[in-house]
C-alpha cells in the first residue's frame, strides 16, 4: 500500500514533500516497520536492533528486502529514487507505539525525517512466545529495541524534535493517555534502576 502510494504520488506531479501520520498507530509487525523504513532510507541502513541476555535475542534489521520480505517480494525496488531524498515530517504522539517508534525512531537517527508531536508511548521489548504443551505457552520479554543510533525505546519512547501540544486540536483526552512508563511494573528503560 505504501509503494503504491508513493508512486501514485509522484505520478500526480512534482512532490514537495512528504507527511507521514504513525498518530495513535500501536505498532504492527517489526517486518513491515522495517520495510516503511526502508522505504526512505538509503539501502543497508540500519533501522533497528535488538539486545538481549542471549545471542538469539540480539539482530540487526537494515533497509534491505532479507531484512522486510518473507517471500522476497520488494515493492520498493522501483520507487522513484526522489523518495529517498524529500523532505519528510512523521507526525507521533503517545499512541504511537511498538512497530511506529521502531519507524520514527530510524528516521530521526538518520536524520531523514523531522519529528514532530507529543512523545511516544516507549512500547520497545520484544516478546517471545515458548509453547509449554499443545494448549499452553508462556510469553516472555526477551530483549529491546533500539534505535541505529543505541537509543533505547522502552519506557522512554521517540522524543520529538518539534514539540505539538496534543491538546490543540481540543481533544483533552489525548493530553491524559497514558504511555508505558506510567503502567505498574512495567519494564525499565535500559538507564533506569
Amino acid at each position: 500500500d505504501l509503494a503504491r502510494a508513493i508512486k501514485d504520488f509522484y505520478k500526480a506531479g512534482d512532490v514537495k514533500g512528504i507527511g507521514l501520520d504513525v498518530r495513535s498507530d500501536p505498532g504492527g509487525l517489526l517486518n513491515q516497520a522495517v520495510a516503511v523504513s526502508a522505504a526512505f532510507l538509503p539501502k543497508d541502513a540500519l533501522v533497528v536492533y535488538t539486545d538481549g541476555r542471549t545471542p538469539d535475542a540480539r539482530m540487526r534489521l537494515s533497509a534491505r528486502r532479507e531484512d522486510y520480505s518473507r517471500r522476497g517480494d520488494d515493492y520498493f525496488r522501483d520507487l522513484p529514487a526522489a523518495v529517498k531524498s524529500v523532505p519528510l515530517v512523521v507526525l507521533v504522539d503517545g499512541g504511537t507505539a511498538s512497530a511506529s517508534e521502531i519507524v520514527a525512531g530510524a528516521l530521526q537517527d538518520h536524520k531523514r525525517a523531522t519529528i514532530m508531536g507529543a512523545q511516544t508511548f516507549g512500547k520497545g521489548s520484544v516478546q517471545t512466545v515458548r509453547p509449554l504443551s499443545a494448549d499452553t505457552a508462556l510469553k516472555i520479554t526477551t530483549a529491546r529495541y533500539y534505535t541505529p543510533s543505541g537509543k533505547a525505546i522502552q519506557a522512554k519512547g521517540v522524543v520529538p524534535d518539534i514539540w505539538l501540544d496534543e491538546t490543540a486540536d481540543g481533544n483533552v483526552f489525548a493530553a491524559l493517555r497514558m504511555r508505558e512508563a506510567d503502567l505498574s511494573k512495567h519494564l525499565t528503560g535500559a538507564d533506569e534502576k
